[in-house]
């Protein structure tokens, strides 16, 4: 076990999320609606949920309340019993295009967390190391981001975040930009990672195959105001391969899926826009 692993060890009681009647508004006077509506859910420390959706039903909106970038109008979000006031590290989040910084090397993009923490510079790099070790990428520390393909930046924006060693880690579609083949890597890779270090995942996708194959809980949420519309427990065992996607059973919980995900009668949608773009009650 590594020191990486080891420390996360030491916080596997750490990570437990608690919403309750959590309202979420955007916008500012006449333009301001829902996104979220009445969500409530608990994830225990160490499991991997998935938020499943359809584009602008306020998935990201929920995970961006999660990160403490946004605050809810009504209703309480809590980590490990303490409300969520706003960013910190304890919440690393993962965006589905990297952040990297360009001028900095694969080692001290990592080793930027713990180098604005204090934390000395043979130290940081060792931790760097280490992690590096850990998502495959050991022989890559002294290369730029733009020397890197597009499944190994995000092996090192997922490092960047876990060198800080988050109770709760956030990821907002991290594959979604990936090849197909690129992305089932990826997504054995998370599971491998997580299996090691057991940190509390929220994930958000609107690819079902993605959701069953990672989750132990898929949250799947209704076309916008938001709304938990079912909790679905994945029953599949791990570890999990690629080749379960093409299983009867994977194809059954997915077509259940398919159906809560299709829009229903009196369902709130985006506006439609004419051609010239502006909402119909503007016309």
């Amino acid at each position: 076990m590594s020191g990486h692993e080891r420390r996360a060890h030491g916080h596997a009681e750490q990570g437990r999320i608690d919403a309750e009647g959590v309202f979420i508004r955007l916008g500012q006077g006449a333009e301001a609606f829902e996104a979220v509506q009445d969500v409530s859910f608990t994830v225990p420390a160490g499991e991997f949920v998935c938020v499943l959706g359809p584009s602008g039903c306020g998935k990201s909106t929920l995970l961006g309340a999660l990160a403490g970038h946004i605050a809810p109008a009504h209703g309480a979000l809590t980590l490990d019993g303490a409300a969520i006031s706003g960013p910190h590290p304890d919440r690393g989040i993962v965006f589905q295009h990297h952040t990297l910084f360009p001028w900095k090397n694969v080692r001290d993009n990592i080793a930027f967390g713990p180098k604005m923490r204090g934390i000395p510079k043979a130290e940081r790099h060792r931790q760097a190391d280490e992690i590096l070790e850990l998502i495959g990428l050991g022989g890559f520390a002294g290369r730029y981001p733009k020397q890197l393909s597009g499944g190994m930046q995000q092996r090192v924006e997922i490092a960047r975040v876990l060198v800080n060693h988050p109770r709760l880690l956030l990821m907002d579609e991290p594959f979604g930009a990936l090849d197909a083949l690129t992305r089932m890597m990826m997504q054995e890779l998370l599971l491998d990672i997580w299996t090691r270090l057991r940190t509390t995942i929220v994930f958000i996708t609107h690819d079902i195959d993605e959701a069953l194959f990672l989750a132990d809980r898929v949250l799947v949420m209704s076309p916008r105001p938001g709304r938990i519309v079912e909790d679905i427990t994945v029953p599949f065992e791990r570890p999990r391969r690629a080749e379960i996607v093409a299983e009867p059973p994977f194809g059954r919980l997915k077509r259940h899926c398919l159906d809560l995900l299709r829009p229903r009668p009196g369902t709130d949608t985006l506006p439609r826009l004419s051609p010239l773009g502006a909402p119909p009650h503007a016309r």
